[in-house]
């Protein structure tokens, strides 16, 4: 059935055995690898939770977590949720999540509270925002800092373990020597002020492994947060491609439902899309176009590359995707396969997408 997500679980093993062996050239680096981008599919979570390089699996949502929680526990490996709880999921966090990442002291007291219900000890990051400006408490604050990590260390049932930040997720600041530094030295300010040895610095997420094949993270840095990286093949700083990794691991197939010549430009009076935009066309005249059976509801156009390299995105809406391959030399017919090279709002659509369906490849 299409359209389909094809998943080639020996690529996806090459693209971690790459990641992992970059991770060691750090010494004491820890792996924490993300199954959000996949929507934690079960078979590349027991690909990722049989490798004994990966200590953490990490993802955004509890729904996801709740699916290899139990199975991550057998392994030995810790669960991770990396975006901030919600007061409404607590319950469920101190159930199925081993380490859980925070900048609110209310939330951090409604987590010290339900572990102690529960009888657990939960461990939590505390996040720091260096300029990114998603999650975390501003690095410029220090006194903010002090504060909440004091009043952390009064709380039952909870395990600070360490140091964190997120970068190029929002603001696409660039993770580098000087800025993950100031996370290294505010971790060891709060070492010296309260007389504490913190586990973690976790010096943030695929933008962050170039530094290490140039020597540039910082030794205090000892853990890296990887997902695009391990399913995709490519570092996010720059879109530069990871020694030894693949970025086709994961392609994109959606099948001909309409092949007709017509003009490239609409005709008539335009307005605003089914989204509200209002898109710019331009006349090259008659064009063979493709309408493929898969939109914006499963799929992101933009970070989508077609594998015949002379077909043209033209765009899509809610569930047609028209293609230009006027210039292909194949000989494409109705119900055809197109096949695509896709970016990380691709899969994150696709994966989420019950009207995708999953091929795998092992």
């Amino acid at each position: 059935m299409y359209p389909r997500l094809t998943i080639n679980l020996k690529k996806l093993k090459q693209n971690l055995d790459a990641v992992a062996k970059i991770t060691t050239q750090q010494g004491d680096c820890s792996l924490m690898i993300v199954t959000k981008g996949m929507c934690a599919d079960e078979k590349v979570v027991t690909l990722v939770l049989d490798d004994e390089r990966v200590g953490y699996l990490a993802d955004s949502r509890i729904e996801n977590i709740k699916t290899f929680a139990e199975k991550a526990a057998s392994k030995g490996k810790e669960t991770v949720l990396l975006r901030l709880p919600m007061h409404c999921e607590i319950e469920d966090v101190i159930r199925y999540v081993d380490l859980s990442f925070n900048s609110e002291i209310s939330t951090i007291r409604l987590l010290s509270e339900e572990a102690v219900r529960q009888e657990k000890t939960h461990k939590i990051l505390l996040m720091i925002d260096l300029g990114d400006l998603r999650e975390g408490i501003y690095c410029e604050d220090e006194l903010a800092i002090f504060e909440i990590v004091a009043e952390i260390f009064k709380l039952e049932n909870i395990d600070l373990i360490g140091v964190g930040v997120n970068l190029t997720c929002y603001g696409a600041i660039v993770p580098k020597n000087n800025n993950l530094s100031l996370l290294v030295d505010i971790a060891e300010k709060l070492e010296k002020k309260f007389g504490v040895k913190l586990k973690m610095r976790s010096g943030g997420n695929s933008s962050s492994i170039y530094l290490i094949w140039g020597s540039q993270l910082p030794s205090g840095i000892n853990n890296l947060r990887l997902g695009e990286g391990f399913m995709l093949g490519n570092e996010t700083a720059f879109g530069e491609d990871i020694p030894n990794t693949v970025r086709d691991a994961l392609i994109l197939e959606a099948q001909i439902i309409e092949l007709q010549e017509k003009p490239s430009l609409p005709i008539g009076e335009a307005s605003v899309d089914a989204f509200g935009q209002k898109p710019c066309h331009e006349d090259k005249g008659i064009m063979k176009r493709a309408i493929l059976a898969i939109g914006k509801q499963d799929t992101d156009d933009g970070s989508m590359t077609p594998q015949d390299k002379d077909v043209d995105i033209l765009g899509c809406s809610s569930d047609h995707f028209i293609l230009d391959v006027s210039k292909s030399s194949m000989d494409y017919k109705v119900g055809d396969i197109i096949s695509f090279e896709i970016g990380y709002g691709s899969l994150l659509r696709a994966s989420t997408s019950k009207y995708v369906h999953k091929h795998y490849i092992v």
